[in-house]
């Protein structure tokens, strides 16, 4: 199984990392995208199209902060669960978590602060069909 974290841009590197290395720790499968809700729409369609047809997801990770379409747009596209992850941002004093938090009726991504704590629940997902994560998550 696998875990896209998808950042709406680069500058959410480092964070992505952090969830990138929880996600190793834990013997879980995950890819780094780049796809932004508001600048690359169809490039996020299309990159959602493919990882539905493969059949491989058993959840995402989205990286989206100030105005997060990101999260709202991925969970409208799949069943899979949706951890939204947003960073911290000292512009709005932390107000922009509420883009996060405040989703229309329908859509329903979960929220995440902490980089470690969205793998964890992304690694507990994947555990549920996987004895070896399972065992990595029991051990952790």
């Amino acid at each position: 199984m696998l875990i896209p974290i998808i950042m709406g841009s680069k500058a959410d590197m480092a964070f992505a990392d952090k969830i990138a290395a929880a996600l190793q720790s834990f013997g879980v499968s995950y890819e780094v995208r780049i796809a932004s809700a508001h600048k690359s729409l169809e490039h996020l369609l299309r990159l959602l199209d493919a990882y539905e047809a493969s059949g491989q997801v058993a959840a995402y990770i989205t990286i989206a902060g100030r105005s997060n379409a990101l999260s709202g747009v991925v969970d409208t596209r799949t069943a899979a669960p949706v951890i939204a992850c947003p960073p911290y941002g000292e512009a709005f004093g932390g107000a922009d978590i509420y883009s996060s938090l405040r989703m229309p009726k329908g859509v329903a991504p979960l929220v995440v602060l902490e980089p470690e704590g969205a793998a964890l629940a992304a690694a507990k997902i994947v555990g549920l069909s996987d004895r070896s994560v399972r065992e990595r998550i029991v051990a952790y």
